[in-house]
């Protein structure tokens, strides 16, 4: 038994949501594949909040503009800074299934590809471990009691398109795609987590008071609610107001040298005593392809993360009651394998801000490359650019996609364009192009 879709999506991440969400609201029959059991990726399961500014000049937001419609109305949005991505990841769950819901995109959670079909340059289906059928096979007689014995019959998925949002181009590489070659040193992977219990209002009067750079620094009250944002690096090519408290944990043994390499906090909309931590950064060359690294990782980032909660409980006013709510479900890996496309884009293109007929987005988010090591790390203003959707098309399949941080970019040029803002883009170029393509 076959079914058939336009277009499959295999990962329900950001921009997974994205090509699913438009291509439903095109009118196309579309399948969205999910190994976890709620969509949203970084954004939820990653706690990858908020999103970040990409330009005032960014294309292909239609997506991005109705999740911040449907997240204002259940209260797990707010603008700040002029920001308008700061999200709620746990109301993210419910409104990401609404909007499956509104245009009627058919969700499999808990499923994962099994089996690919190809012919030529084309995919043509694919198994998952949830559709199987049990299908009456005999009877067997066992000790006068008739047992009725049942076969499980595969079901292969058929569609016109397919679209690999898996981030680590996992489907890409079960049907042996070409990919781009890979750095022997990686950046280093993050496991970001929640502290809740916090009076943000007097931690936040607390931070004014010690740290005057307002490009560091923020605090605004929006609605009756303070909200904040600030950071610290092991970097010392800038002058941190929080150095002085990093620096005498260190030294007490409360904290781990590397524990300070990277340090950043947001407050979360909806949630007016937490404080979302984009940290700690793991900073050792791990391959986010191997078990073993990504073992050592997550144990790693678990164990820094009490530790910097202690740090914070001790140091910062604010954080007397404050605990642990919530450590992210996966690593925020910034880049892994990357799929070779009919386009491969390169940090030249980017930097030279090139053209394109068909761009997939428009962003001006700097060049941000993460490094284990102190004053290394890459982070470079760039003017606005352009992806090519190109880059988005497979090379050795006409008719599969990638979208995410897997794909066809050179190494710097991927490490402006990963972010969650660009990836919506992606995935809402791509499903106006199958659209386009169907029509």
């Amino acid at each position: 038994m076959n079914k058939f879709y336009d277009v499959i999506i295999i990962g329900g991440g950001t921009a997974g949501c994205a090509t699913a969400y438009i291509a439903g609201k095109l009118g196309l029959k579309v399948l969205l594949i999910e190994k976890g059991i709620h969509l949203g990726g970084t954004m939820t399961s990653g706690l990858v909040v908020p999103v970040m500014k990409s330009g005032n000049h960014q294309i292909n937001t239609d997506f991005y503009n109705i999740l911040v419609e449907e997240m204002h109305k259940v209260g797990g949005q707010v603008t700040y800074q002029d920001n308008s991505g700061w999200f709620n990841p746990e109301l993210m769950k419910i409104v990401l299934d609404k909007m499956m819901k509104d245009v009627s995109v058919d969700v499999r959670y808990n499923a994962e590809v099994k089996d690919v079909k190809t012919e030529g340059k084309y995919v043509l289906s694919l198994e998952t471990n949830k559709e199987i059928l049990s299908v009456y096979n005999e009877e067997v007689d066992t000790d006068n009691i008739s047992l009725k014995k049942y076969k499980p019959l595969s079901v292969y998925i058929e569609a016109k398109y397919f679209v690999d949002a898996t981030g680590n181009c996992d489907f890409s590489n079960n049907i042996n795609c070409k990919f781009l070659e890979m750095k022997s040193e990686y950046q280093p992977m993050s496991l970001r987590f929640l502290m809740s219990g916090i009076d943000i209002e007097k931690f936040g009067k607390w931070l004014l008071e010690k740290d005057t750079d307002r490009n560091v620094t923020t605090v605004e009250n929006i609605d009756g609610v303070t909200h904040l944002s600030t950071a610290y690096t092991w970097d010392t090519d800038k002058q941190w107001a929080l150095a002085p408290f990093f620096d005498k944990a260190v030294k007490e043994g409360l904290l781990k040298d590397s524990d300070r390499n990277y340090f950043q906090v947001f407050t979360v909309a909806g949630m007016p005593t937490t404080l979302a931590f984009n940290c700690p950064r793991i900073p050792e060359n791990l391959n986010p392809n191997l078990v073993k690294d990504t073992s050592k990782a997550l144990i790693e980032g678990r164990e820094a993360i009490y530790r910097l909660s202690l740090f914070c409980k001790k140091y910062f006013p604010g954080f007397e009651n404050a605990y642990i709510s919530n450590i992210a479900d996966f690593l925020g890996v910034r880049v892994s394998n990357r799929l070779k496309g009919k386009y491969v884009y390169t940090i030249d293109d980017l930097k030279s801000g090139k053209k394109f007929e068909h761009p997939a987005l428009i962003s001006n988010y700097p060049v941000d490359v993460h490094n284990k090591s102190k004053n290394t790390s890459t982070l470079e203003q760039t003017g606005e650019y352009q992806l090519p959707i190109e880059s988005l098309m497979s090379y050795d399949y006409d008719n599969l996609f990638v979208v995410g941080r897997g794909i066809s970019a050179d190494y710097m040029a991927q490490g402006a364009l990963r972010v969650q803002a660009s990836c919506f883009s992606m995935g809402e170029a791509v499903a106006k192009y199958i659209k386009n393509q169907l029509s």
